[in-house]
């Protein structure tokens, strides 16, 4: 991949329209790309020129160029476009590698001689069908197995999605290769007591507290923490959960309330990501209950944040936080008031916890992943 100007192709809606996870890892890879490959022109391709409030500054970079549906007919039919009228544009473009980045790609690719990347997140939706509609268990179905079938790569990213991709698609292990995830280098750097004074006060905060980040939905298992801070001892600790609201909260607020746990149990949504780093630098713990995740990001911020983190046991939160996390099982809320009361009150724990995690941390360098996802591309071109 040495000649100039290679052009690479992305389906690109999630890294323009999501602000939060498949959006956050799209515009992760594009950014590293555009900062360390300079023989690259990187060619977005997603469907709604009015729908790009997510993609920021990156759409201005020089190796960037974002392309929309053209003729009336695909303007009309978007979401064909991005199955079939994506490859035409492509090849138009001369795209010698096509990216889908969340789990998808269009349509005739090979036919063109365009060689194809697809990146898996998670298989979830097959692990624990409950948590999903059955319609959405059909169309992810298609459309994961499809495109693991037609790709010449598929990126896991975590040891625990490559496992699931073998068990439920029977994929060939050598066609899979695990490529993490970093989190923003925001999360790296010591914020102001400006700033935390203005979260502080902003979110009303008190001077001690446990933090959870994630949408609040079953999978996510939040209630666990509730249980948990009922056999703490130490009362002058708060609960404040950061995240999307979904039924689930009702469940996990009744819980708090019957509890008498009041204001020591908070759910906040539509936090600003910039003040995220504040929360978790003012955090005395981390806990991040999950059953289940492809990947857990969350955890990565925590310790990169140089905050002590506890995670659940049974996914890839593990590859996420490390060694130095602590970990207790999902259904176990004695374990994890336990794991809380070590982080809380042992000094020369929390030390190692927060020492050992940002050297764990440096395995995510933005850099060194982007040099890992080239080296996985020019295998391929």
């Amino acid at each position: 991949m040495s000649h100039k100007h290679i052009h690479i192709g992305f389906d690109a809606k999630r890294a323009a329209q999501n602000k939060t996870g498949l959006g956050n890892y799209s515009r992760f890879v594009i950014r590293g790309l555009a900062q360390w490959a300079p023989n690259l022109r990187l060619y977005l391709f997603t469907p709604n020129a009015k729908k790009t409030q997510a993609i920021g500054d990156i759409a201005k970079l020089t190796a960037v160029r974002m392309r929309f549906p053209e003729s009336l007919f695909w303007r009309l039919c978007r979401a064909l476009w991005r199955q079939w009228g994506v490859v035409r544009a492509a090849t138009s473009k001369k795209v010698r590698l096509f990216h889908g980045l969340t789990g998808e790609l269009p349509w005739g690719l090979r036919a063109k001689g365009i060689k194809s990347v697809v990146t898996i997140h998670d298989l979830i939706f097959l692990r624990f069908p409950h948590y999903y509609p059955c319609i959405d268990r059909w169309i992810y179905h298609w459309k994961f197995r499809s495109a693991c079938l037609r790709a010449d790569r598929i990126i896991a990213v975590s040891e625990c999605t490559k496992r699931d991709i073998i068990h439920f698609f029977g994929t060939p292990e050598e066609k899979i290769s695990v490529v993490y995830q970093g989190c923003d280098e925001q999360f790296a750097q010591p914020v102001t007591e400006y700033h935390q004074d203005q979260v502080r006060r902003r979110y009303h905060l008190p001077e001690r507290f446990i933090l959870y980040v994630g949408s609040i939905e079953e999978r996510k298992n939040l209630l666990l923490l509730a249980q948990a801070l009922t056999q703490l001892p130490d009362e002058d600790i708060t609960v404040i959960a950061l995240g999307h609201q979904t039924a689930y909260a009702k469940k996990v607020r009744r819980y708090a309330e019957d509890h008498d746990l009041g204001r020591r149990f908070r759910m906040i949504s539509g936090v600003n990501f910039g003040d995220l780093p504040v929360f978790y630098q003012l955090a005395q713990a981390f806990v991040y209950p999950s059953r289940f995740e492809g990947f857990g990001i969350p955890m990565l911020e925590a310790i990169t944040s140089g905050t002590p983190a506890i995670g659940c046991t049974g996914s890839s939160l593990e590859e996420a936080g490390g060694p130095s996390c602590l970990y207790v099982s999902p259904d176990d809320p004695a374990a994890l008031a336990d794991a809380l009361q070590r982080v809380l009150t042992d000094e020369d724990l929390r030390a190692k916890m927060i020492a050992d995690g940002h050297a764990y941390a440096q395995r995510f360098d933005a850099e060194k992943l982007t040099m890992q996802l080239l080296q996985l591309y020019a295998n391929i071109i």
